[in-house]
């Protein structure tokens, strides 16, 4: 079997390669939008590489069976553009026998996607979800990016830290803004820090700055000078929304069922099945005649897949809506792509012209 062990050496390293670049492209896509909602205060700069961790272990299931297609389409391509092909076929190997080894190579790492689909990633949506609440149920500064100007939850009250060192730290060139029966307030400080009073809350405390109080408009304002000012920062609505139905447990969502629950338990279901499915399409879509291009099977790949995940995705919502039976689920999308494998095996192997002259 040394067509085998070539076989699976060299998907081996064009997994690897082609997951390391997915797993590049989509983390970077995901820090610029992290970094984005840090940067205008709508998550703490500390959890940007948290929360990315977490959403990258999220996607795993997908950047995994995306890897593995991609990885036998361009290793079976290449054996066809070398004619590596033409001796092994001409040893008497079809096209069915690269569905064995293909498998073999690709069972550990479905059995991944399984443990991802069904445990790992429902819980890093649970965790990620849990964490960003706990983070938005801290007080006002906690959000505080450096050199961003930031508004209250109750819009009353607007804050600017040049410089932050986090909770507990000190602050530089702070200004507050607040409104209160129609007079504004402008409070600003070189130095400053965070503190606690005897009831527990926390404060601002700020040092050796200035009080602007005014009606916006008028020309006469009230200016004082402090040593010490402090601000009472209050503490965000402590209530927790209801996690995600992406992060609830698969044990779970098998108890009273409804519309949502069945949605993703297909989802979650079929991430696997379609793994598998993706890699046995992947072996007769290699098998190209040379001179049709070097590109033309994986514009076909990709296209194929497209229309594949976006009908997934519009069975799940339909699942959800109660459209669709939850008996029926996504199998409809499965069946037709595993019908069209059966037939692209027959067409590369041979074996349809055959029926055909014997019918």
């Amino acid at each position: 079997m040394i067509f085998a062990r070539t076989y699976k050496r060299e998907l081996t390293v064009l997994t690897l390669a082609v997951f390391l670049v997915l797993l590049a492209i989509i983390c970077t896509t995901l820090i610029v939008r992290f970094l984005g909602m840090a940067a205008s205060g709508r998550l703490a700069t500390e959890a940007v590489m948290i929360t990315l961790g977490f959403a990258a272990l999220r996607y795993l299931p997908i950047l995994l069976s995306l890897s593995m297609f991609i990885a036998i389409l361009l290793a079976l391509t290449r054996s066809h553009r070398d004619h590596e092909m033409e001796v092994w076929q001409s040893s008497g190997l079809s096209v069915s026998d690269w569905i064995k080894p293909t498998l073999s190579f690709a069972t550990p790492i479905l059995l991944l996607i399984a443990i991802l689909s069904f445990s790992l990633s429902p819980w890093a949506v649970r965790k990620s979800d849990t964490y960003r609440q706990k983070l938005m149920s801290q007080d006002e500064t906690a959000a505080i990016a450096p050199g961003i100007f930031k508004e209250s939850k109750q819009a009353d009250r607007v804050f600017f830290i040049e410089n932050f060192s986090g909770d507990n730290g000190s602050a530089t060139n702070i200004f507050v803004q607040s409104e209160k029966n129609g007079k504004i307030r402008l409070v600003s400080s070189n130095q400053g820090y965070l503190s606690a009073d005897d009831a527990g809350n926390r404060i601002l405390v700020l040092t050796n700055g200035r009080q602007y109080e005014g009606e916006p408009g008028s020309s006469v304002y009230r200016i004082i000078e402090f040593q010490r000012y402090t601000v009472l920062v209050p503490p965000r609505d402590g209530a927790l929304s209801a996690s995600p139905i992406q992060g609830v447990r698969t044990q779970e969502l098998l108890r009273d069922l409804n519309n949502e629950k069945h949605a993703e338990l297909a989802w979650r279901l079929g991430s696997p099945i379609g793994a598998v499915l993706l890699v046995m399409l992947a072996v007769p879509l290699s098998f190209v005649k040379p001179r049709a291009g070097r590109s033309l099977n994986l514009v076909l790949a990709i296209l194929i897949y497209m229309v594949y995940s976006n009908m997934l995705s519009v069975m799940q919502a339909w699942i959800a809506q109660g459209k669709v039976h939850p008996i029926i689920g996504l199998w409809p999308v499965h069946l037709t792509l595993m019908g069209l494998i059966f037939v692209l095996l027959a067409l590369r192997s041979g074996k349809l012209h055959q029926w055909r002259m014997g019918a």
